[in-house]
């Protein structure tokens, strides 16, 4: 999929770079925050059309950051990476708007097949 801009949010250093190499390695636009504070910084600096955020992290948990992204990119799909014990809180995060959740690790495949879906809905949404 062309032109895919991404944003990565997990506070696991290793894991964003390395999700950031492979996904770039694959023609995705991505850039990677390791906090909500710094989500909301890229967020105002680059058009974005899907943020991929871990739910669990410390300070702004994800279920906040998704609400304060969804109040001011109201357009912006959001998928949310959700261990085994807070499926309840993937679940929660699509109450309040994600698009969808996965459960951590997820598979790149499966990752890529949500951001495509999600990037779908997005462009009709635009229309």
């Amino acid at each position: 999929m062309e032109n895919v801009r991404m944003l990565l949010v997990d506070d696991e250093a290793d894991f964003l770079s390395a999700i950031i190499k492979r996904l770039n390695h694959r023609g995705y636009d991505v850039h990677g925050a390791a906090g909500g504070d710094e989500a909301l910084e890229l967020l105002q600096r680059f058009e974005i059309d899907v943020v991929v955020m871990d739910v669990k992290m410390p300070g702004r948990d994800g279920l906040s950051l998704l609400q304060e992204i969804k109040d001011r990119w109201p357009l912006v799909e959001v998928i949310m990476l959700t261990g085994h014990a807070s499926v309840e809180s993937g679940i929660r995060g699509m109450e309040l708007g994600a698009f969808d959740y996965l459960m951590k690790p997820a598979k790149l495949d499966e990752l890529l097949q949500k951001v495509r879906q999600a990037v779908e809905r997005k462009r009709l949404r635009e229309r």
